[in-house]
């Protein structure tokens, strides 16, 4: 569908959508404009948990956006996730990025692993314990997390993870912990990372489990503070697994099928950039409408004929243009086992919307000045917000930086003599 069918122009731009994708972009538009932007500033105030968005996307059927249509999802591939989770970006951050967690969920064992080899066996358990899970979404709206991080160089991808999954009859023990756990004491199933012990001293990353963790298990527990900068409404906190008994069933990837997703998709870490291109939109939105006068419930004060603020708007909207382009080649190109320069063009467009959000709502403070930074005005929570995202393993900017160098300097297998 070309974009001019639409009545509003998507964060990723115009383009000729198709009929689907026009579908779940106005929907996620709709949803963000009447529904998650006025909430937005209360869970960034309270850092509490966006549980009223949520009841909406499950009702409008976005949980099961990525779930593939043979088993009652809607089958939408990469590329529509990465234009609709944008959207939703663009009207609440911590919405978009929590729901990224849930959507890779089921993306990971849906689309994804259709692309991954595996062995008939593995393939036959994989379609097997999916349907469970997807059933989970379908049927009973479910939300699925994913926590990463340890604290440790392991949700970077250069290290085993330190939380463990020990096999016994009929399942898994879990022990470990997570860090900066998105949705916790919000997520109906927790999608652990962890490595099988094999009751040696030698962990391997080649053996990798992503197993769901009932949100009630016993032995799983949300402790610690939430009180960060940007983001709030994430609910981040900590999980802690002390002997955290799952059945088998509930393996999310066959063992060690996870480290091959690793290597074979590496668009599956670009996921977390949707969000912040909505932030980058929403900044710009912002100061388009504050510099008219047009911003709702405010004095219909016009600022915009100064020239400073011209050449202000123009550089954001270069830089948006920016982002944009490259967001829209990286989310097309995305595809299992891709070549080196399409693996290069993933990191920098990576790092060119993580970085670039944050240099436009930079530039929309300084542009519309003091009264902008008020806090019943989103910018900024906008500015907090887009920070974060050059922070986020396994592609935080700094790893990125450190991929694009080696990998443009040394083939797979060079070292220096």
């Amino acid at each position: 569908m070309p974009s001019g069918q639409l009545d509003f122009i998507p964060a990723v731009g115009t383009a000729d959508f198709s009929a689907e994708q026009a579908q779940w972009l106005t929907l996620a538009n709709r949803l963000g404009r009447e529904r998650f932007a006025p909430r937005a500033a209360t869970w960034d105030r309270e850092a509490s948990f966006p549980f009223a968005n949520y009841d909406d996307l499950r009702e409008a059927g976005l949980l099961a956006l990525c779930v593939p249509r043979a088993f009652g999802g809607a089958g939408a591939d990469f590329a529509t996730y990465c234009m609709v989770g944008a959207e939703i970006g663009r009207f609440c951050g911590a919405t978009a990025l929590t729901y990224n967690m849930h959507i890779c969920s089921t993306m990971w064992t849906g689309v994804l692993s259709d692309g991954i080899d595996m062995t008939p066996a593995q393939r036959d358990e994989h379609q097997a314990r999916r349907e469970l899970h997807f059933a989970r979404v379908v049927r009973d709206g479910a939300v699925y997390a994913q926590p990463f991080s340890e604290g440790s160089a392991a949700a970077a991808g250069k290290a085993p993870f330190g939380t463990t999954a020990r096999k016994v009859d009929g399942g898994w023990v879990l022990n470990g912990r997570k860090i900066f756990a998105s949705l916790s004491g919000a997520a109906d199933y927790y999608g652990i990372l962890c490595t099988e012990d094999r009751g040696d001293q030698h962990p391997d990353m080649r053996d990798t489990l992503y197993i769901a963790v009932p949100g009630q298990a016993d032995g799983l527990t949300v402790t610690g503070d939430w009180d960060p900068m940007g983001m709030r409404g994430t609910v981040s906190r900590t999980l802690l697994l002390k002997d955290v008994f799952v059945p088998d069933h509930e393996q999310l990837m066959p063992r060690g099928v996870y480290h091959r997703a690793a290597q074979t998709w590496p668009a599956m870490f670009f996921t977390l950039s949707p969000t912040y291109l909505g932030i980058a939109q929403a900044a710009y939105d912002f100061t388009v409408q504050y510099l008219r006068g047009e911003v709702p419930g405010q004095p219909p004060v016009k600022r915009r004929m100064y020239p400073t603020k011209q050449i202000a708007v123009a550089q954001m909207r270069i830089q948006l243009e920016t982002m944009r382009s490259i967001f829209w080649r990286a989310i097309h190109e995305a595809r299992p086992n891709p070549s080196k320069d399409e693996r290069l063009r993933l990191y920098a467009a990576h790092y060119t919307v993580m970085e670039g959000a944050n240099d436009i709502a930079r530039l929309a403070i300084r542009t519309c000045g003091g009264q902008s930074m008020l806090k019943d005005l989103p910018l900024e929570r906008l500015y907090r917000d887009s920070r974060c995202g050059a922070l986020m393993l396994p592609w935080t900017a700094e790893l990125i930086l450190d991929r694009m160098g080696r990998e443009t300097l040394y083939e797979s297998g060079e070292r220096d003599e």
